[in-house]
């Protein structure tokens, strides 16, 4: 497998759930609002024997030139943003999903970000999501999927093709899923926003932002532990520095 992270950048994000760029080499985050946290967005790509998969979607934010920043990190690696096959969803917080769709402000038509792709989205994530709202959720920018052809809500824990296990673990949010993708021996595990960070894994830590943070400490404590005897590879969608790490 090759496995490709596709930053955003870093971002400091505090009550107001805001997402503020922030470069690591000048901002000071201490005249940021008490309480920031400082995050990197980074969706990635994995290009297996079958497919070429999109793991989350980032915040949807578009460059200067108005092209969908998901879209162009996929072109400056050399991908074609319509080759994508398979979109896997952990869960729909803004910050997760912002770049499932896009809207053209001309025609005033909202469309798929990757037409060519099946969409996996878990069924109760998208119902939590729909009806919670802003200001963690933007549904504007994931109801596409309630009418798309190319959309799985996924219910519970299954596989997708023989090689991608999807589980509800909840514990973030009520039914955050996580993935795990296996190939020739090869284990790569995506723990979305339950497993963050390098840094987190470490440590006996319980965040006040997640739904059952006692629980999200419990999974990231037994994944580690696992991981290392069965030598997994984790990605880390908001590690600023380790985007991933092979055990």
């Amino acid at each position: 497998m090759k496995i490709i992270p596709l930053s955003e950048g870093a971002f400091t994000i505090d009550k107001t759930k805001i997402f503020v760029p922030f470069d690591i080499n000048k901002d000071d985050l201490q005249k940021r609002p008490l309480g920031s946290l400082l995050v990197e967005v980074q969706p990635f790509c994995i290009i297996t024997k079958k497919d070429i998969l999109l793991i989350d979607t980032g915040l949807g934010f578009c460059n200067s030139n108005g092209v969908l920043q998901i879209h162009q990190l996929l072109v400056d690696n050399g991908i074609d943003p319509l080759s994508i096959t398979k979109v896997l969803l952990s869960h729909l917080h803004k910050d997760h999903s912002g770049g499932i769709s896009k809207e053209d402000k001309i025609l005033g038509h909202t469309f798929l970000s990757f037409p060519q792709a099946t969409y996996y989205v878990n069924k109760d994530e998208f119902a939590y999501a729909s009806e919670k709202g802003s200001p963690s959720f933007s549904p504007t920018e994931f109801q596409i999927l309630s009418t798309a052809d190319n959309v799985v809500f996924t219910e519970g824990n299954g596989k997708i093709d023989d090689y991608i296990t999807y589980e509800v673990c909840g514990a973030h949010s009520p039914f955050h899923q996580i993935f795990m993708i296996e190939e020739e021996g090869e284990k790569v595990f995506f723990g979305g926003d339950v497993a963050p960070q390098l840094q987190q894994m470490k440590s006996r830590f319980i965040a006040k932002y997640d739904f059952d943070g006692k629980l999200c400490m419990e999974l990231r404590q037994k994944w580690w532990h696992q991981a290392q005897q069965e030598h997994w590879t984790f990605l880390f969608y908001h590690d600023i520095k380790t985007p991933l790490v092979r055990l």
